[in-house]
């Protein structure tokens, strides 16, 4: 028996890097899933049927818009409707925009705090009906290291997540008494196939070598010059989920290789 068989995660933005990562985690200590997140029809169901295939649960895929409350809340719904409840709820759906400020397209700032920031308010809004109804819950935010510090040419990032910060401590305090407990987890720069893509053109417009890249610009502000694991984010995320973890609720807990502690 894991720590969450026969409970049910909705994880949005799960079809691929720190998200698919919280969603076979989740699967792994039990819960059924759902997925979240955009790619093609085909990766996704093999993502989806691989989950079900390793960990013996059911997961199904959500396509709801994180810029479209009415789909978030669907997207809920559709959790409650399949598998009876939905447990956990992990916001984790982001994308990022880098420019000065006034220059800032203002369609990507609308975009980021959406996607970032409102979606997160909408499906919380949308499974804590269900999670007081049963006495118990568990919500977990992707915040980020932005949600402690800055870094110039990222308004709109740094905005969204550190008001991720502040819904996080808010509805913790609203759920307390319930046996429901909403956290974030900022982690620093986590190897992705995000990340990872974004190499060869830095490595161009800095003139820069792989290696440089790595320990120069990604790791710069990382003390421990090494990238934090999608499954060491994943493991702190199952770990909240515990009972280990019940008194653990309006906490921003970083993972972060000391970036914040400078």
């Amino acid at each position: 028996m894991g720590t969450l068989t026969g409970k049910t995660a909705v994880i949005t933005g799960s079809t691929s890097g720190i998200g698919l990562a919280y969603a076979r985690a989740m699967a792994k200590a039990g819960a059924n899933i759902v997925l979240n997140g955009m790619g093609k029809p085909e990766d996704i169901e093999k993502e989806r049927a691989g989950i079900e295939a390793d960990f013996k649960v059911k997961a199904v895929h959500s396509p709801a818009d994180m810029t479209k409350p009415a789909e978030i809340a669907e997207m809920v719904a559709l959790g409650e409707k399949t598998f009876g409840s939905v447990d956990v709820l992990v916001n984790n759906a982001g994308i990022q925009f880098v420019s000065p400020i006034e220059d800032f397209p203002i369609e990507k700032w609308d975009a980021i705090i959406a996607i970032n920031l409102s979606s997160a308010f909408h499906s919380i809004r949308a499974a804590v009906p269900g999670m007081k109804k049963r006495g118990w819950g568990r919500i977990i935010n992707t915040a980020s290291a932005h949600s402690l510090v800055a870094s110039p040419f990222k308004s709109a990032y740094v905005a969204a997540k550190h008001g991720i910060a502040g819904l996080t401590k808010t509805v913790a305090l609203e759920v307390a008494t319930h046996k429901i407990t909403c956290n974030c987890i900022s982690p620093g720069y986590v190897w992705t196939p995000l990340v990872e893509k974004q190499i060869p053109d830095t490595m161009k417009a800095r003139n820069m070598t792989k290696e440089q890249v790595i320990n120069d610009v990604l790791l710069d502000a990382q003390p421990t010059k090494q990238f934090v694991t999608v499954e060491q984010v994943a493991a702190l995320a199952v770990y909240l989920c515990g009972d280990d973890a019940s008194q653990i609720t309006g906490a921003n807990l970083s993972i972060d290789g000391g970036w914040t502690a400078a």
